[in-house]
């Protein structure tokens, strides 16, 4: 698994989230490990066909989602992850994977990616767990961390 197939999401995330919400993230420490889901999160999973097979997967703890969600409504509050703040949330992860796609259509990598599937049950991305992931935290001041996990098979 190569580090730089990690570089066009977080330039698109980095891109996308400062134009969206206004907020320029860091990024934390890149890793490779087994996939890690934890409980009271909201995922986002997006699949990568052509060149490149996998899944990218966007993850947030649901304090940080309704943060992020409310900075993404230009400040109104939401108290809850619901089905709005989950449209909102699958929208950033497509936004992102969109952009991601094109930066690597750019240097000769065609990338084609699925509709976004929000999944906020651990149970159901258990098949994922024995897999190992490019990671890296996004933190986002005010806001909270955003986890890029990313899945390459070939």
């Amino acid at each position: 698994m190569k580090a730089e197939y990690i570089n066009p999401f977080l330039e698109a995330a980095t891109g996308v989230i400062e134009q969206v919400i206004q907020v320029r993230p860091s990024t934390g420490q890149l890793a490779i490990q087994e996939m890690v889901f934890a409980k009271n999160y909201t995922w986002i999973l997006i699949g990568l066909n052509g060149q490149l097979q996998g899944e990218i997967v966007f993850g947030l703890s649901d304090h940080v989602a309704m943060h992020l969600v409310s900075a993404m409504m230009g400040g109104y509050v939401i108290h809850e992850v619901d089905e709005m703040a989950r449209s909102a949330i699958s929208e950033l992860g497509n936004m992102i994977s969109g952009n991601a796609s094109t930066l690597f259509y750019n240097v000769g990598i065609h990338v084609d990616i699925t509709p976004p599937i929000v999944v906020e049950e651990v149970s159901w991305i258990a098949q994922y767990a024995s897999k190992r992931a490019l990671t890296i935290p996004l933190m986002m001041e005010g806001i909270g961390d955003l986890d890029l996990q990313v899945i390459i098979a070939s």
